[in-house]
């Protein structure tokens, strides 16, 4: 049976009498996978889109440091210091940098999850609100490539932030969320790829914390048109201006500091809110591995208290949960909060381990089919790695870029193999169709300097046949084939 090895760079036969085995051969090679089916309900992941990293930006952000932390600082096993318990596979990055972006949704794609719930200050040039808006409408860029949906959870602390800072006035304040609104209903919630519920754009407020009242609220929607009021939900309790509510991890239980969230008390939280949410016309499960903040020992405020990972066991039992439950969305907390570390991103820690238990959840409760595994994981991390190496070759980023499209669309296969011969800075062939008087193939790997396509009718002397230029175009070859005769094809 023909190895990877020999796949790459090698060369292959075609002979009439031999075709049968040539089709399974190239079926054994790039196998066809189920392509994932749309979910009961979907798996969103709250998402921050803060993070701003020296490497990318020139400085680093208050969200790596806050305020005391120094990332230019490495310890002894290479890490830099950041505000977290956790370490980021990737190291700390840039919410901005296209590569990391690219990576989270691929991660996100193959993990079963279905869309992104970014957490937004709004669109006004105070603070970091206008520079988180920025990395928002970035990831959004990738979320729609991957297929995948977004949505929004508001947080209109903002509003008294911007009062504190002369901002705008109390006065004015229900005028300038109408504004905010009218701003977000423009550039997201027409999107194709907004998340939507019974046709309305689903939207969440991290509260509320500044309008409190429910005619805040219907005023501040009034400025919408009638076809993008939205499916709105609040943190714990219903408004009659929204549709429901979403839980979160419940740390004021705790009491703060070191106290330690019991599971008795995580049950009790989590069972009287699918009650309560029961007799809304909808809510919104939450899930979540772990909670261990960094607060404290940063300067930047008391610890809200510690929920234990329990290997893995807090972010199965919450996530059956809401898999199972009357909820309409589930809702992932965070993919990367590292400040209080929510994370399901891939760490050092605990490397894709929770992403794992997304996959086979998913499976077990949703989509008995769902084609990806842990393995498949690692090909963002390969992709994101390659991004990195070659940075601004047109050529190679093209052939990335379809990577990337086979990743998304199914062909694991495919990308794994055009991912192997980058990394092995030789040609793949892929993607073999024949019939018995015609060869067509695709070339793939490390195309930056072109490629040669050889032909023999013995292994032994070999004729050059076509010449392939470095091209930001996918190299395609296409030549007739002797039916009465073995032809033996390479490239180099």
């Amino acid at each position: 049976m023909l190895s990877l090895e020999a796949a790459i760079g090698d060369y292959f036969i075609v002979k009439p009498i031999i075709q049968l085995l040539a089709a399974l051969l190239a079926a054994w090679l790039l196998p066809t996978p189920a392509m994932a089916g749309a979910a009961p309900k979907p798996v969103m992941v709250h998402y921050l889109p803060w993070f701003v990293s020296q490497p990318y930006s020139g400085s680093w952000g208050w969200h790596w440091t806050m305020n005391f932390f120094n990332p230019n600082l490495t310890g002894g096993n290479g890490e830099r210091e950041i505000a977290s318990w956790y370490y980021p596979l990737i190291g700390p990055y840039d919410s901005l940098d296209p590569a990391v972006l690219e990576y989270h949704v691929l991660l996100m794609k193959l993990a079963g999850i279905d869309g992104v719930i970014v957490d937004w200050y709004g669109n006004d040039n105070y603070n970091d609100y206008a520079i988180n808006n920025q990395r928002t409408v970035a990831l959004f860029n990738y979320v729609r490539k991957a297929g995948l949906k977004f949505s929004l959870c508001y947080e209109d602390q903002t509003i008294q932030q911007e009062i504190n800072g002369n901002y705008i006035t109390s006065a004015n304040a229900v005028s300038h969320a109408q504004t905010t609104m009218l701003y977000a209903q423009t550039n997201f919630f027409t999107d194709a790829n907004f998340l939507r519920f019974s046709n309305a754009p689903v939207l969440l407020n991290f509260g509320p914390q500044y309008f409190k009242t429910n005619s805040q609220w219907v005023s501040i929607f009034s400025a919408l048109n009638a076809s993008n009021h939205p499916a709105f939900f609040t943190e714990d309790n219903r408004l009659p201006a929204g549709d429901g509510a979403f839980d979160w991890p419940p740390m004021w239980l705790s009491g703060g500091g070191t106290n330690i969230l019991t599971r008795a008390e995580l049950q009790n939280y989590l069972a009287n809110f699918d009650q309560a949410g029961a007799g809304w016309p909808v809510f919104i499960s939450s899930a979540f591995p772990r909670y261990h903040d960094i607060y404290a020992q940063a300067g930047a405020g008391s610890s809200n208290g510690y929920l234990d990972d329990a290997q893995g066991a807090t972010l199965t039992n919450t996530f059956s949960r809401a898999l199972t439950n009357n909820s309409a969305v589930i809702q992932l907390v965070t993919w990367n909060d590292f400040g209080e570390g929510t994370i399901i991103e891939p760490t050092v820690d605990y490397g894709y381990r929770d992403l794992g238990i997304v996959q086979n959840l998913r499976r077990q409760y949703l989509e008995a089919q769902f084609p990806y595994h842990t393995n498949d994981l690692i090909l963002a991390f390969r992709l994101y790695t390659q991004r990195k190496q070659y940075g601004a070759n047109l050529i190679m980023a093209a052939e990335m870029n379809r990577i990337f499209t086979n990743i998304v669309t199914g062909a694991i296969a495919t990308a794994d193999l055009q991912l192997a011969g980058i990394e092995t800075n030789r040609l793949v062939i892929y993607n073999t169709m024949h019939n018995d008087s015609q060869l067509q193939f695709s070339i793939g790997g490390d195309v930056a300097n072109g490629a040669t396509v050889e032909v023999s009718t013995n292994l032994v002397g070999w004729q050059t046949v076509h010449t392939f230029a470095a091209s930001a175009n996918q190299l395609v070859f296409t030549a007739p084939i002797n039916p009465s005769a073995p032809t033996f094809f390479r490239i180099q």
